[in-house]
């Protein structure tokens, strides 16, 4: 009644400006509502992105690409064969250290059948030296004998010269067999070094075997991972290096989000909490995730120059956080993901499931703290 009573005393012509502006109060109030509820619900931005941890391939061989068996944007399977790369010379390298092995264990057995010579050698010139002291001992008892004699006159001096001469004689023939036993002693340490070289040349041969059995199989270039092969640099019958890169493996069944969202965002959020993904490329559709983890800095403390804040006129820009999302992988279009592709992206703030922003860094902290003792 009051508002007819009004409406009445205003004319006709103005009715519409007023049911307009009512209208558009009316409107604001509703929008301003729903948004503030909108707000206290979820945490939202669009500066979010898609991330995989691809997969860099390159050769570690040198030599001329014989095989290239995927093509661009092929899906590969973990030890699916990507690039084989000229086997002919590394085989021939792997033959040459083979036989470089062969000959070097036929010098160790060459080593060893000499020193069991020079065991017998030195077998035989004991008994040389024993011999000797034995016919030394006689001719020194031949010489006391005679010597003996000659001094009564029983025998003629000459014969005890001759005694004093073979004692000599015998006293130098186990001089000699001695040293001779002596320099086959020393011959058989030699042979010892010369065999322990020898076996160190065979270790590093063999060691050489095992690395050109290794570049063998390294001809083959197989995948690491399971996804899709993208940036695909290496042509058939091209010349690779150690190091250049071939292609990158990009496992879109473990594509990610990082959405950089705002300081005054994070505070209500927690590890845990439901996500939802919306991108261009899926139209309407969305995607359902939760919030993994909370990078340790900033992005621009990751920057190649950093923003050096400590100089000139400063004011203050709300700095932006990465926020590490997993995707549900039950899903139809999660594997649809492709990394760089835009997302918007919603998280439902009302769930208290994981900790937050402040609980998780404590947590680090505390963990360091109990590392170091303090």
């Amino acid at each position: 009644m009051e508002l007819g009573a009004a409406m009445a005393g205003i004319p006709r012509r103005r009715w519409i400006p007023v049911l307009a502006g009512g209208a558009a109060t009316l409107g604001v109030a509703i929008g301003g509502g729903a948004w503030w509820l909108e707000r206290q619900h979820y945490e939202q931005t669009d500066n979010a992105f898609v991330e995989a941890d691809k997969v860099t391939v390159a050769p570690q061989v040198d030599g001329y690409v014989t095989e290239l068996a995927v093509a661009d944007n092929e899906a590969v399977q973990p030890g699916q064969l990507l690039v084989r790369i000229d086997p002919a010379p590394i085989a021939a390298r792997l033959a040459q250290a083979q036989a470089n092995a062969q000959a070097l264990q036929a010098a160790v057995r060459q080593v060893d059948d000499k020193a069991r010579l020079e065991q017998a050698m030195i077998g035989e010139r004991a008994a040389s030296v024993q011999s000797a002291r034995a016919q030394a001992t006689f001719a020194r008892a031949e010489m006391a004998r005679y010597g003996a004699l000659a001094a009564k006159g029983w025998v003629p001096p000459q014969r005890a010269q001759s005694a004093r001469a073979a004692d000599d004689e015998a006293a130098a023939g186990v001089a000699q067999a001695q040293a001779t036993l002596e320099a086959e002693r020393r011959t058989s340490e030699s042979l010892g070094s010369a065999r322990a070289q020898t076996l160190a040349q065979l270790d590093a041969a063999r060691a050489a075997v095992e690395q050109a059995r290794i570049d063998l199989s390294r001809s083959e270039i197989r995948s690491p991972v399971a996804g899709v092969v993208g940036a695909r640099a290496v042509r058939l019958g091209q010349y690779v290096q150690p190091g250049g890169v071939l292609m990158s493996i990009v496992p879109l069944s473990e594509a990610y989000v990082v959405a950089n969202f705002k300081e005054t965002q994070v505070a209500r959020l927690r590890v845990g909490q439901p996500v939802e993904i919306r991108a261009d490329a899926f139209g309407d559709r969305a995607i359902r995730g939760r919030v993994q983890s909370f990078a340790p800095a900033t992005g621009q403390e990751f920057a190649l120059i950093p923003v050096e804040n400590a100089v000139g006129n400063f004011t203050k820009i709300a700095q932006r956080l990465p926020v590490k999302i997993a995707v549900d992988r039950a899903q139809f279009y999660a594997g649809a993901l492709r990394p760089g592709l835009s997302v918007n992206v919603k998280v439902d703030v009302t769930r208290n499931t994981g900790p937050s922003f402040a609980e998780a860094g404590a947590a680090a902290g505390d963990i360091r703290l109990a590392r170091r003792g303090d």
